[in-house]
């Protein structure tokens, strides 16, 4: 993020972080807070569980709460962990998915609960993102990088 919060570009890029520090930290994440746009332009926040898996990221609300309302209507939405300080932010669009064994498999594997994908309640959603920011605090701002995928 070159000149960014007075960033200067790193000729050796020692100390750029790798993008396997970001999905180390993306793997292991309990929470991810979901960021989303209501009908009038207000944000909304909202922590879910979720599972990063083959460069996308896999959660569940029900597609009648905010969070799925919004969804529905505006695909774009921001994505970012709990620490302040080993930082891993996410810009995308999410897609309305079916559950597959795999991921319900996982999620259980994950955090001890087996989704009951009989229930309407449950909708699948997948992250794709764009757009990702990353910096640790004893490294920042050197340590910022952001990521663009095509």
């Amino acid at each position: 993020m070159p000149g960014s919060y007075g960033a200067a570009p790193d000729s050796s890029g020692a100390q750029l972080l790798p993008w396997s520090w970001a999905e180390e930290r993306l793997e292991r994440a309990r929470n991810y807070w979901l960021c989303t746009t209501r009908a009038d332009g207000r944000p909304h926040a909202a922590p879910v569980w979720a599972l990063w898996l083959d460069g996308v990221l896999w959660f569940s609300t029900d597609p009648a709460s905010q969070k799925g309302r919004n969804l529905s209507r505006d695909p774009r939405a921001a994505v970012h962990l709990e620490s302040g300080d080993d930082v891993v932010i996410l810009e995308g669009d999410v897609e309305h998915r079916g559950w597959d064994d795999r991921i319900v498999d996982a999620y259980e594997a994950k955090y001890g609960y087996r989704v009951d994908t009989s229930k309407e309640m449950y909708g699948t959603y997948v992250f794709k993102p764009r757009v990702a920011q990353t910096w640790t605090e004893q490294g920042f701002p050197k340590s910022a990088v952001r990521w663009i995928w095509g």
